[in-house]
């Protein structure tokens, strides 16, 4: 039998449940997940090998209008995404609707074969799921169409299957026990960034940029430090809450998961520094990877 091997680009706005869709198909937790906007910053790659096939997903930056430096890196994220893939996943669901930009004027005009992935449908109403799919179908030229929930697994095996069968027959790109293209750092910093959205409101989780700069593995231990970038002495303070008991929070929820992800024992370190207005600075932006 032949090996098949491809690139599928997973592309939509944000908060339609693309890293959730990424995590399930890849089988471990890659990307961020929360109920909030704009939480995926850079391209993840997740890596599945079978015996005769190997998908490289590539969960992208929710689609958005750029606002400052930050969003436009994260755009340039979506589109070199969709230069090396055989395929492409739009996911949306039942709420979103067309806005014109610049990637979906990509989508429109773009030769790479799309899979519309019409996602939540386990909330859906009447012919709700049946409605939005036409209305997307309008818009969008697409190879094929199908509804799912990312967040009980509904219809993504099918996903799996229509992925299948349109790779390209390509000897594998990465080796088989490879299941990402990112260092074990930038999910340390992933990490602690996720816990930061599920434990402040408003702005201060996403003017926090977070890096990795000590990882020191031994036999029985990982010892991990943390720097948390903030644009304000305000939000340092925010961080910190009351006697160091917020950021603390942080820390001891973050701790648990690296445990979990590297399957070893963790000391983590977490410091607080203010850069102002990182997110509008080009040369910050590049010092923190983007």
């Amino acid at each position: 039998m032949a090996h098949k091997a491809g690139f599928v680009s997973i592309i939509g706005k944000p908060n339609v449940g693309k890293s959730t869709l990424m995590n399930r198909l890849v089988g471990d937790k890659l990307s961020i997940i929360t109920s909030k906007a704009q939480t995926t910053r850079h391209r993840i790659m997740g890596i599945l090998s079978g015996d005769d096939f190997q998908v490289v997903y590539s969960d992208t930056p929710g689609i958005l209008n750029p606002e400052y430096e930050l969003h436009k890196s994260m755009m340039k994220f979506v589109g070199s995404s969709m230069e090396d893939a055989d395929l492409i996943l739009f996911v949306t669901d039942l709420y979103e609707k067309y806005e014109e930009d610049a990637i979906i004027k990509r989508l429109q005009s773009t030769d790479i074969p799309i899979i519309l992935v019409l996602n939540k449908i386990d909330l859906a109403k009447g012919s709700q799921a049946v409605d939005k799919m036409s209305y997307w179908e309008g818009i969008i030229s697409t190879d094929h169409n199908i509804q799912i929930s990312a967040l009980n697994g509904e219809g993504v095996s099918d996903l799996f299957k229509l992925i299948l069968d349109r790779l390209p027959e390509h000897p594998p790109y990465y080796p088989k026990d490879e299941f990402t293209d990112k260092p074990e750092r930038f999910f340390v910093s992933e990490i602690v960034r996720e816990k930061l959205f599920l434990n402040y409101r408003k702005e201060v989780p996403y003017s926090c940029e977070v890096v990795t700069t000590d990882f020191k593995e031994d036999e029985k231990i990982i010892r991990i430090r943390v720097v948390i970038n903030v644009e304000r002495k305000s939000q340092r303070a925010i961080l910190l809450g009351h006697k160091g008991e917020r950021i603390k929070k942080v820390g001891m929820q973050a701790r648990k998961d690296m445990e979990t992800f590297f399957g070893k024992k963790v000391f983590l370190e977490q410091f607080i520094r203010v850069e102002p207005d990182w997110r509008k600075k080009s040369d910050k932006l590049k010092g923190f990877g983007y």
